[in-house]
Parts: structure tokens; C-alpha cells; sequence
């Protein structure tokens, strides 16, 4: 069965964008060995993405060019959304139905991209089977939050981590069953 997993950054108190979803204290971020922490081989170990309504009009406001194009990506939104790629889907009914049945059909695994309501809502229906949470050495002292609305506990075991020169720190934990 393929695994759902959760990839994403996250300042060290917690927060994955700035209170207005500003990213600039990631993209900032010295990295003068231009290392991609572990990002290229993640990303060839999935083929489908899923995502939050308002990081993929983020992405679309970024003016860059779709980066999932051979992905094939679910959009959880509120909203009914117009396809700009072929291989675009936007859910907004039986969300976790949905996802269930991916999970079940043959292929590489999934990326949970973000934002937090997203997490949050995987994580207490129980869907997610790993977190890789690369942690950037800044406090933003308030923000997105990592882990919104969280309404159980979950345990999780370390199969992984790699920390950087720069003071970046990458973990890897699967959902203890």
C-alpha cells in the first residue's frame, strides 16, 4: 500500500509560513552549499501530491512554472477550482474517503505538501504514515502553525535524522500503528 507523508519545513518554534503566509525567512535562508536536504529523492519517490486550497493559489501567485506537472495532484479546497493542468483535481466532498481509496491503488507514494489545516484534518483521521519535518534554525515567534487544531494524540517512532552544517536539522518519523 502506499504511504502518505508529510514533507515540509518548519521554523524551530513551530510555524511553517509568517502570520500573512510569507515564506521569504525559508527562501532566505543561507544555504551556501545549496543543499536540497534530502528534496530530490523525496521527490522521486512520489507521484502524486495533495494539497490545501490556499498553498496552491500561493504557488499559482508565485508566477513560477506549475512544479508538479508529472504529479498527479489533489487540491482540498472549500472552493470549486478551475484546472490549469490536465492532472489537477480539486476535492471538496468526502476528502478523506478520497484520499483513502489513492492510498489503496497502485503507485509510488503520496506527498502531503501542506498547509496546517490540512495536516491537522490527515492527522486526526489517522492517514498520515510519515512526517519528514526539515527544521530551519529560526524562531518566527508566531505564525502558521505546524500543527493547528490537533484533536488527538498520535505517537510516532524515529527512522531518521540528518542534521547540516548550516544548522538545519531534517527528521524522519513513521506513525507508530
Amino acid at each position: 500500500m502506499r504511504k502518505i507523508k508529510l514533507y515540509i519545513a518548519s521554523s524551530i518554534d513551530g510555524y511553517i509560513a509568517s502570520l500573512d503566509g510569507d515564506l521569504d525567512w525559508l527562501t532566505e535562508f543561507p544555504n551556501p552549499q545549496q543543499l536540497d536536504y534530502g528534496y530530490k529523492d523525496f521527490f522521486e519517490s512520489i507521484d502524486t501530491v495533495i494539497m490545501g486550497g490556499k498553498t496552491y493559489r500561493d504557488i499559482l501567485a508565485m508566477d513560477v512554472v506549475w512544479p508538479y506537472k508529472d504529479k498527479e495532484t489533489y487540491i482540498v479546497t472549500r472552493h470549486a477550482g478551475s484546472k490549469t493542468e490536465p492532472n489537477i483535481h480539486f476535492l471538496n466532498e468526502n476528502i478523506i474517503e478520497t484520499i483513502s481509496e489513492l492510498k489503496s491503488k497502485q503507485g509510488k507514494d503520496i506527498w502531503l505538501v501542506g498547509g496546517g489545516e490540512l495536516v491537522s484534518m490527515f492527522l486526526n483521521s489517522d492517514i498520515i504514515d510519515n512526517m519528514i519535518i526539515t527544521y530551519i534554525p529560526i524562531i518566527l515567534g508566531d505564525g502558521i502553525p505546524l500543527f493547528p487544531k490537533m484533536k488527538k494524540e498520535s505517537q510516532w517512532q524515529l527512522l531518521n535524522s540528518q542534521s547540516y552544517n548550516n544548522g538545519v536539522l531534517c527528521i524522519d518519523y513513521q506513525k507508530i500503528k
